[in-house]
């Protein structure tokens, strides 16, 4: 079965309003895996989805299976794109054994050979085994942000109001590059539409923002026309 056909017949009996309740992880053999010293992550990540991301990225450095595994995640990521309400369904509690097993295979076959040593079917199961096939798209997200940090890389954020071309992109990436922003450090460029900025663009680099933003642009002339008036 699809997923379009899971969502068909999922939909049908899930609220999407309805999302599971944190329950404790009976499964912890990923968890114990990341306190490995020789094998710790290069970055220290909160919550449930990072816990499970820098777990996986443990086990797959002790299974030589580490670039695999991040074109798997990164293949995963793709589909999250691509199908909006995947990540609901997958967070659906109503969701039988079945379900779960038939969303879980979908999974692989979009990885297809990517995945070396199986290292992401078995993580997909500890997922589906312990009712967190929810947090997936987030754990594919964390696990990009290992993966940058790992190869020293720097996330260079730019939101648009549309779409970006290629050249544009480059362009933005090559003078960042140039500048004291990027820390000296290999930018990886994460293009963002939002409509809501209207116009201009928004530029993110590790924890410095550029707003030029027209919608920016705007606050600022109506802040001053309010401090005039």
């Amino acid at each position: 079965m699809s997923l379009k056909q899971s969502h068909r017949t999922l939909s049908r009996r899930v609220g999407y309003n309805k999302l599971p309740q944190i329950l404790p992880i009976t499964r912890r053999s990923y968890a114990q895996a990341a306190a490995v010293q020789d094998t710790k992550p290069p970055v220290a990540l909160f919550g449930l989805d990072g816990t499970y991301a820098s777990a996986l990225y443990t086990a797959a450095i002790k299974t030589s299976s580490l670039e695999s595994t991040s074109k798997s995640l990164a293949a995963l990521a793709e589909v999250f794109k691509k199908d909006t309400k995947l990540s609901v369904i997958l967070s659906a509690p109503t969701l039988s054994p079945g379900d779960k097993s038939q969303i879980v295979q979908e999974l692989q076959r979009h990885m297809g050979s990517l995945d070396k040593g199986e290292t992401v079917k078995n993580f997909l199961k500890t997922l589906s085994d312990n009712n967190r096939l929810g947090i997936l798209q987030d754990v594919c997200d964390k696990f990009g942000i290992l993966m940058g940090a790992a190869r020293g890389e720097i996330d260079l954020t730019v939101t648009s109001a549309g779409k970006l071309d290629g050249k544009t992109l480059q362009r933005l990436e090559t003078a960042v590059a140039k500048s004291e922003y990027s820390q000296g450090k290999k930018l990886k460029v994460v293009p963002k539409i939002n409509p809501d900025i209207m116009g201009g663009l928004v530029v993110e680099i590790g924890d410095r923002t550029i707003d030029l933003s027209v919608s920016s642009k705007i606050a600022k002339m109506n802040k001053l026309l309010t401090d005039t008036l």
